[in-house]
């Protein structure tokens, strides 16, 4: 095994025993809709289920329609992913890392839609008025991924945005 199939599968194991873990404990603890207050007026484990993609995003649209969307949607993004890995050197420890947070993710969520017919979010942060969409650690995961990959890319262009002038 490669160094950098070490790296994918090692975090692809942890992201989703973590993510599926979480979603479960949530889904047999906690009557859907349930909100349980962590720190006040700022965050709250909140067990609801969202249809759509990111944000709610074709929540409203048919399920007919959206399942089938989302599920392939996943399946070539995951696809995308893996062709990006297989071309990356072993040495892109960092960009490694990045893609297989989103990888990891991405299978997460996609479980949840194959499984539920939608996916179980539960992490619920506000602040007075704001309200962010609950979330899961998959999408987490996709985020902090996502970040790391722009630093890279940022990098690679030759604009660290974390250098002091």
């Amino acid at each position: 095994m490669t160094a950098k199939s070490k790296i994918v599968f090692g975090w692809l194991a942890l992201i989703l025993v973590t993510d599926q873990l979480t979603k479960f404990i949530v889904d047999q603890t906690m009557p859907l809709n349930h909100s349980i207050p962590v720190i006040d007026s700022v965050f709250s484990l909140t067990y609801i289920r969202n249809t759509g993609a990111a944000f709610g995003i074709l929540a409203g649209s048919a399920a007919a329609f959206r399942l089938p969307f989302l599920v392939l949607f996943s399946l070539l993004a995951i696809g995308f992913i893996f062709m990006m890995l297989r071309r990356l050197p072993d040495k892109e420890t960092g960009l490694i890392t990045a893609l297989a947070f989103i990888l990891g993710g991405a299978i997460g969520n996609l479980i949840d839609r194959i499984v539920y017919g939608e996916v179980i979010d539960f992490l619920d942060f506000y602040w007075s008025t704001y309200h962010w969409p609950a979330f899961n650690l998959a999408d987490s995961f996709i985020t902090v991924g996502v970040l790391i990959t722009v630093y890279y890319l940022l990098q690679a262009k030759g604009a660290d945005p974390f250098a002091r002038e």
